[in-house]
Parts: structure tokens; sequence; C-alpha cells
């Protein structure tokens, strides 16, 4: 996984609440193995039409939000099921960072585990981002290490991350490399006992 300490990128804004995981990866495109490949699925039913022609009035396939890099959403993001491949298919789409008032719980974890970071900010603060993406052209700069999200014309907002999963990210650590930090001590345990 990939350290993240600091993005900055293009906002595009999802007006809508408890978009659930089958929306972001429905799923007749949960066969694949790899956590690649994704991406290309994100959204699909409201991203295109029944002819498979993009949907133009869907907000990501707006031309001047190709590249954007940071999701803002309303409440209850990523609901439903606890399909770890909806986070797979925002990361492989290019998202970075998803920014909502709440989550459902496990897709917050997994956007940690998988290395996109979620920010929780209140709903007034929400409503304060999302006229400023009205314009489709609104980029920030988002630090984990300041835990801060700011932009060109004077925003400065603070946002609040757990102490161990704000050092994970920083550290690009998921689940095998935590353990990975402790080799050592698993070598002489493993030697100790006569393991390895």
């Amino acid at each position: 996984m990939e350290p993240f300490k600091q993005h900055t990128g293009l906002v595009a804004a999802m007006d809508r609440a408890n978009v659930d995981t089958d929306q972001i990866i429905p799923k007749q495109f949960l066969k694949r193995i790899e956590r690649t490949g994704f991406g290309e699925f994100l959204f699909f039913d409201w991203r295109f039409l029944d002819n498979g022609e993009p949907n133009p009035e869907f907000e990501l396939n707006h031309p001047d939000l190709q590249e954007a890099s940071i999701l803002l959403a309303r409440h209850n993001f990523g609901c439903g099921s606890s399909r770890e491949h909806a986070p797979w298919a925002l990361e492989d789409y290019g998202f970075k960072v998803i920014i909502a008032p709440s989550f459902a719980d496990i897709f917050f974890n997994n956007c940690f585990k998988n290395g996109m970071l979620p920010i929780q900010l209140d709903e007034e603060t929400i409503d304060k981002l999302f006229e400023r993406a009205g314009s489709r052209d609104h980029r920030v700069t988002v630090c984990l290490e300041t835990r801060t999200i700011r932009d060109d014309d004077g925003l400065h907002i603070t946002f609040e991350v757990e102490e161990f999963r704000r050092h994970c990210l920083l550290h690009g650590l998921d689940d095998i490399g935590l353990t990975m930090e402790h080799e050592n001590e698993i070598a002489a345990y493993e030697q100790a006992h006569g393991i390895a």
C-alpha cells in the first residue's frame, strides 16, 4: 500500500445520500479475484444508460470532472453490503479521498485498509464544500500530516482521524505491513520455540 501524506485533487460533488455498495460496484462485477480492474464498473448503473452509452445526467460523467480524485458525498456513504470491492472500485477509478458527513462502518474501515482516506465532517461544512464544488473546478489539498483541507481561496478545514489509522496511512501499512513491522520479534519467537 502506498503511503498517504498529502493529496491535491479535483473535487467531484455527488449530492446523494445513502449511496450503497451495490451502486458503487454492482454485484455482477464481483467475479474478479484481483483488486484491480473494478474502476470501469464504478457506479455502473448510474454512469451508463441501458444502451451502454454514458449517462449525460450523471455527475461524474461531466467532462470537467474526468480527473477528479476527491469525492464529496452526503450522509451514510458506503451503506449496504460489506463488499471490499467498493473501495477497490473507487480507488481503481482514481479517488484518493472521500468526504461525507457519515459513512457505513465497514466501508469506512475498508477505505483505510485499502489506502484511501475517508473524512467525516459536519453537515454545515459539507454544505460549504458543495457550494465551492458547484463550479466543477474546485481543487483542494488534503494533508493527513496536519489533518487539514485547504484551497487557493482561503478554505481551511481541520478534520479528525484516529491516530492508529493515521499512522497506517502515513506509512502505507495494511494488515500485512503492520505484521511485518514485528518481523524481528516474530523470527525470535519462532526460533525460541523451534517453529522456523
